[in-house]
């Protein structure tokens, strides 16, 4: 992260920022939609108790519920209309992301350029309606059934408490898939990573004083604290050189003539990066893990059965949980890497125009080196998330660390704000290069 700043700071004219006007109203653009969302995560839900929820919500605490707040930047703690977030737009655009490598019919829409595109966006809204007022259903039945140590969660259970519920939660989810493509639009940046991105950092604050917390209590020595700072800067380093680390796949473009005009001999690449997957590994391992351990906690399962033991096996630091997330942060990683890219079809589409890797024979041959150059360098990827992902569950099961510091809140963070960082550099560069396009204009109506 701090990479990519200063070499923003080496490249670009920060004069050149004051004339940009239109960069300026972007950017203001995206701070007041991220205000309008951290004021919605503390508008609460209608018919809760929020101190019996406060009390069912610690109880409950150490699962998917955590990962879940963070990601909504508190809300699901204090139980607002934002308390989905905007996951249910992230699992529907993942799973149409798989259908369409599943599906010929929509790999034939995809195809169609910008209609197509929009047809499955269509698609991805309408379905991210239908999850959200699933998972909002189960949230107001699951919320019906809690009892806190001073009475019931839910001040008047029935019918009326579930609809007004899952009309308030799923239209705040709405609002935030269409907030998210404002900002995307209107704005600098990708408007649902944003969104996320400010949810944790916004919570950042509330962590560092818990653990300064920990640390007046003797928890944490002084030296503990000081490595612990020393670590996080060493992640956050790294995780920038793994992200814009890419293995580039030499093209070459054969020379044609048309008529006395000799065109083409280019040299191209193809940059593949070395974590093609981005955090969606860490995301669905961390679902699948905690999920288990969420229902056994909101069912009130007790120890001695095979459940319960299962539930002890897969909390935070045991080897077996550790040794699973690890495992399944590797499979997704292979696994999402093979959707996104598909070698096939982008050694067709090299032979459709010309090109060829130097020394490779087009078509299968092209498809299985690209394959294997892929997969090579997944497993490089897939390494560094496990370890990413791994180191901080040590700290938050031997000292408490908050979940905030976790690899998956780490790895977004920086991601997001990397990409947002590219965006302003290149709104900055097309500022500048107007300008000189502007004053060669002028000088040549002089001349």
């Amino acid at each position: 992260m701090a990479s990519a700043i200063e070499q923003l700071a080496k490249n670009v004219n920060w004069g050149a920022f004051s004339k940009a006007k239109e960069l300026k109203q972007r950017l203001l653009f995206v701070v007041g939609a991220l205000l309008v969302y951290r004021l919605g995560t503390y508008i609460p839900v209608p018919g809760i108790d929020p101190h019996v929820w406060n009390e069912i919500f610690t109880q409950k605490g150490g699962g998917i519920l955590d990962m879940f707040n963070m990601f909504s930047g508190g809300a699901l703690s204090r139980m607002t209309i934002f308390a989905l977030n905007i996951m249910p737009y992230i699992s529907a655009s993942i799973i149409m992301q798989l259908a369409t490598s599943m599906s010929p019919k929509l790999e034939a829409l995809k195809k169609e350029g910008d209609a197509g595109r929009q047809k499955i966006n269509q698609y991805t809204r309408y379905f991210t309606v239908l999850l959200a007022s699933i998972q909002a259903y189960g949230l107001a039945v699951g919320l019906e059934s809690m009892q806190g140590a001073t009475g019931s969660a839910v001040l008047d259970p029935g019918l009326f408490f579930r609809v007004s519920t899952i009309i308030t939660i799923v239209g705040g989810t709405v609002f935030l898939m269409w907030l998210g493509e404002q900002i995307t639009a209107r704005g600098v940046g990708n408007g649902i990573s944003l969104i996320i991105f400010a949810g944790i950092v916004a919570e950042l604050p509330r962590a560092i004083a818990s653990v300064l917390e920990l640390g007046r209590q003797g928890q944490f020595s002084f030296f503990a604290l000081l490595f612990l700072v020393v670590m996080i800067t060493g992640v956050i380093a790294f995780i920038v050189f793994m992200e814009r680390a890419q293995r580039r796949v030499t093209v070459q473009y054969p020379k044609r003539q048309a008529g006395n005009r000799m065109s083409g001999g280019e040299m191209s690449h193809i940059p593949l990066k070395l974590n093609t997957a981005g955090v969606i590994p860490p995301i669905f391992a961390s679902s699948l893990l905690l999920l288990p351990l969420t229902i056994v906690g909101f069912s009130g399962a007790s120890g001695g059965d095979f459940t319960a033991t299962m539930a002890r096996l897969l909390q935070h630091g045991e080897p077996l949980y550790m040794l699973l997330y690890g495992a399944l942060i590797a499979f997704f990683c292979f696994f999402y890497t093979a959707i996104v890219f598909n070698p096939e079809e982008n050694a067709d589409m090299l032979r459709k125009y010309g090109g060829f890797i130097p020394g490779i024979r087009p078509g299968k041959n092209t498809a299985d080196h690209l394959d294997y150059i892929l997969t090579r360098i997944t497993s490089i990827g897939a390494l560094y998330l496990v370890f990413i992902c791994l180191l901080p569950e040590f700290l938050i099961s031997k000292y408490s660390v908050p979940f905030y510091f976790g690899g998956t809140s780490l790895l977004i963070v920086v991601s997001v704000t990397m990409d947002t960082v590219a965006q302003i550099h290149s709104h900055l560069i097309a500022h500048q290069y107007e300008g000189l396009i502007k004053k060669a204009k002028l000088r040549g109506r002089k001349g």
